[in-house]
Parts: structure tokens; C-alpha cells; sequence
């Protein structure tokens, strides 16, 4: 299958032999994984007035079934990419890198670890020893002072995060908690 592919060239002249590059790059690309639906490659000169660090930048935007993977390559500062060879060697390379991460994921071989549950303290009756959680999912959960681990039922209150698991048989009441903290406020919670 041809991928359709644009090369864009920005200060600088079109370069049938760059481009040529590119087509062996992207030959490659294919040959790894054949779902790609589009490429643009951009290559960019450094401006004329520039007189040091003359790199050139390489931008790769790989589209593929669900998703883009975009490359914006610049290259080191030891002035390796003042060749514009070199410069699109390092930018494939990073695209392949990140097409082979894609690849994996869609297979199924990269392990996506799943957020603990999170909640949000509804009520707490201190005196009585229980209180409320809603879930992530707007479930309402009860839970009670052994739920809370290192005594830290008494820092409980409405509005404060917790993490908390359901216990998997259902009391009589309804959704039970089995685990209740409350997180740290340097933990994000979706």
C-alpha cells in the first residue's frame, strides 16, 4: 500500500534527494506496521541570518487508525543536525519509537494500570462511628470507623478525597466500603 505522504520545505529549496529520504524512511515505517493512513514530513532550514547553530528541524505527523503521532524534532545541540540527513534519521527514529509504543498498546502488550477508586466524603457522623463516600461513578457507599485505616476516621469530613474500595458482597443497605483513606493533596483524582 502507498501511504499518502506531503513533504513540506521551509527555507529552503524542494530537495528531490531529501525527499527521496523520506520515502525510504516512510518505506520502512510501512513495512512495520501497514494501518498508517497519512504522513506529512516538514523539514525546516535555519534562518539565513542565523550564523551559529545552523540545525535543521524535522516535523513528523504519522496518522493511524484512531490517533496521530506527531514528532517535532529539533536534534541535539552538538550541532549534529546542521545535516539535514542526520536531522531526519533522528526524527524517523523518535517516530518509530513512538509507532512501536502505539503498536504494543493496540496488541495488548503494554499493561495499562487502572486508577485506584476514587470518592469524595459525602457526610461523616463522628459520634455514630459511620459516614458516606460518593464514588468516582456517583455511587453512594457507606462506611464506618474500621474501614479507615491509622485511625484517620477523625480527619475525615465533607468534601475531602479518599480512596476506597467496595466490598464485594452488599449489605442489606446497600454498597459497603472496605478501604476508605483519605489522599494526599499532591495525588491527582479524575
Amino acid at each position: 500500500m502507498q501511504i499518502p505522504l506531503e513533504v513540506a520545505f521551509r527555507n529552503m529549496d524542494h530537495s528531490d534527494a531529501v525527499e527521496t529520504r523520506i520515502g525510504e524512511k516512510l518505506a520502512k515505517l510501512e513495512r512495520f506496521f501497514d494501518h498508517i493512513t497519512q504522513v506529512r514530513v516538514a523539514v525546516e532550514a535555519p534562518h539565513r541570518h542565523q550564523h551559529t547553530g545552523k540545525l535543521f528541524r524535522v516535523a513528523i505527523e504519522i496518522s493511524v487508525p484512531g490517533k496521530k503521532l506527531i514528532v517535532n524534532h529539533a536534534g541535539p545541540k552538538n550541532q549534529a543536525h546542521e545535516d539535514v540527513y542526520v536531522a531526519l534519521r533522528d526524527a524517523f527514529a523518535a517516530a518509530t519509537r513512538q509507532l512501536e509504543d502505539y503498536v504494543r498498546t493496540l496488541r495488548g502488550h503494554v499493561k495499562v494500570h487502572e486508577a485506584p477508586p476514587h470518592g469524595r466524603v459525602l457526610q461523616v457522623f463522628a459520634e455514630e462511628g459511620y459516614g458516606y463516600v460518593q464514588t468516582s461513578d456517583g455511587q453512594e457507599v457507606y462506611f464506618n470507623r474500621n474501614a479507615v485505616p491509622d485511625d484517620g476516621f477523625d480527619e475525615l469530613g465533607p468534601g475531602i478525597e479518599v480512596r476506597v474500595t467496595v466490598a464485594p458482597d452488599d449489605s442489606g443497605d446497600g454498597p459497603r466500603a472496605q478501604y476508605v483513606k483519605a489522599v494526599g493533596k499532591h495525588h491527582v483524582v479524575d
